[in-house]
């Protein structure tokens, strides 16, 4: 499970890429509750999600050229330079080099080598998300890939990720990730291969967030009803939780889930 006892390759940092953040900020306050709070003028049009005054997630304007509005998943480093350059051994791409955010911290953007987004976090001031893993905010990250093997290489060899693969069907295995120091109570996320029909809708790599909550059937009707589209209805995984995974009103895929234990 997530924590916010940050340590390097675990999930610290959400934020989401919108084309209109006044919207997106209406949207998800609808759906969590949550807060928006500007980070100032000199932080570009950022700003962050809050819940009972802690910091959930962040929102900024599209900057890249060509860029869907998405949520993009930061991974602790202690060191982004290094990781930059893990990134590119590994044979994926720095979009963003690596750069100080004021004091906070430092980070850096990247491109797998099957074509999906993420980013890291290296603590300064800001350690990371101020709550995780309770209703209402981060408890898990996904990666859809078109090659999981490729995949579950490239990212041992950036972040050393434990991995632990669990047959789905005969056709679908789905590979736990835990950091490297973690172990099963770790446990932070999961890669999986994208089914051809998914490919033939249209699906491409991505990472997206999993999102807790207290219902998982009344956080889908409210998203829903705020201009979400559905794209996995209210579902059962044994011994995991009640799920369901939408677009934003934007198109940016997150998903949502009353876990088991949750």
């Amino acid at each position: 499970m997530l924590t916010t006892t940050y340590v390097p390759g675990a999930p610290n940092w959400l934020d989401l890429g919108s084309p209109d953040t006044d919207a997106s900020a209406a949207f998800y306050s609808a759906v969590f509750g949550w807060e928006y709070q500007s980070a100032g003028p000199e932080a570009g049009g950022y700003g962050f999600f809050k819940r009972n005054g802690k910091t959930v997630a962040g929102i900024g304007p599209l900057t890249e050229e060509g860029a869907s509005p998405s949520w993009t998943v930061y991974f602790h480093t202690p060191d982004a330079d290094a990781t930059a350059k893990a990134v590119e051994q590994g044979g994926g791409r720095v979009r963003v080099g690596p750069a100080d955010v004021f004091a906070f911290g430092r980070m850096a953007a990247f491109t797998d080598p099957t074509g999906a987004d993420f980013a890291v976090w290296q603590p300064g001031e800001t350690a990371g998300l101020e709550a995780v893993g309770i209703p209402d905010s981060l408890a898990w990250v996904e990666l859809y890939t078109t090659d999981a093997a490729a995949a579950k290489a490239f990212y041992g060899s950036v972040f050393s990720w434990q991995t632990n693969d669990v047959p789905m069907s005969p056709e679908l295995t789905y590979t736990v990730l835990a950091p490297a120091a973690g172990g099963e109570e770790a446990n932070h996320g999961g890669l999986m291969q994208l089914p051809q029909e998914n490919l033939d809708a249209g699906s491409t790599p991505e990472w997206h967030p999993y999102f807790e909550v207290s219902d998982c059937d009344a956080t889908l009707a409210k998203a829903t009803e705020a201009g979400a589209t559905a794209i996995i209805p209210a579902t059962d995984a044994e011994g995991i939780g009640r799920f369901a995974m939408l677009l934003d009103p934007a198109g940016a895929p997150f998903a949502i889930i009353k876990s088991a234990t949750g």
